[in-house]
């Protein structure tokens, strides 16, 4: 999908934050737009994960300026702050869900902590429990479902609230590969039917891509290098299209050694 002309679901302007003698983010610039999959590939430590939650402000950056979906976050505090956090969620490796609830307690949460009336939460969890496939597993705990059934239902808890903007943090790392594609496949559906944009960050070239339209590598706090996904794969000497070349080329050499 190509960037739209209207205001970015998400823009950051320098963002900066040092943690000591740490620099996670080294005067970023991102621009993504609304109904986009962008997806942010770097190894560990690179800054990903400080970026993420600098998005949606659970990290306030030293300088630079974070809007999401209109609003300038780093203008605002307390319960301004709160009300536009509400249009993003996040997902992330480990579910973070609730051992103690039912899927339809887990999903119907957000809603709970809203004031929403406990019949229309009910209703709108089953919904969302449909909408990811887990319509049978209304009343089944986290422990009794699979990793891939838990991040489904991860999913449909932050989808409760009706956020524009999705983050992802790793979602699919703790999953095999069989089922990292099927999360993915219900990421890019959820992108078209409900025009959701989603930012994801990543150490798996293949999540990048599968499923996004755009893509940033990022090396120190830095992006060394943006682009259309497509395009990036295509060019040689990109890194992208470096790393997805020697990708390619262990996984023939695999097969040959078979």
């Amino acid at each position: 999908m190509p960037p739209s002309a209207a205001t970015p679901s998400i823009r950051l302007s320098g963002a900066t934050k040092r943690y000591g003698d740490v620099i996670a983010l080294d005067g970023v610039d991102l621009a993504v737009a609304p109904g986009e999959i962008f997806g942010i590939l770097g190894r560990s430590g690179a800054g990903k994960s400080t970026l993420l939650r600098t998005v949606n402000l659970l990290t306030r950056p030293d300088t630079g300026t974070v809007e999401v979906a209109g609003s300038d976050l780093t203008a605002l505090s307390g319960r301004r702050l709160r009300a536009a956090r509400a249009k993003t969620a996040m997902i992330f490796q480990h579910f973070n869900l609730l051992s103690n609830r039912n899927a339809t307690s887990n999903v119907a949460l957000p809603l709970r902590f809203a004031g929403v009336p406990r019949a229309r939460r009910r209703e709108r969890a089953l919904e969302l429990l449909d909408l990811v496939g887990l319509a049978d597993k209304a009343k089944v705990y986290p422990g009794q479902l699979s990793g891939g059934q838990r991040q489904r239902l991860a999913i449909a808890r932050a989808l409760a609230a009706d956020p524009e903007v999705l983050l992802s943090d790793e979602a699919t790392s703790a999953l095999d590969t069989e089922t990292t594609d099927e999360i993915l496949d219900l990421l890019a559906r959820l992108n078209r039917e409900l025009g959701l944009t989603i930012l994801l960050i990543t150490h798996e070239l293949e999540v990048i891509t599968r499923i996004c339209d755009r893509a940033a590598v990022m090396e120190a706090g830095r992006f060394v290098e943006t682009g259309w996904t497509s395009e990036l794969l295509a060019d040689a000497d990109s890194r992208l299209g470096s790393q997805a070349r020697r990708l390619a080329a262990r996984l023939v050499g695999e097969e040959i050694v078979k």
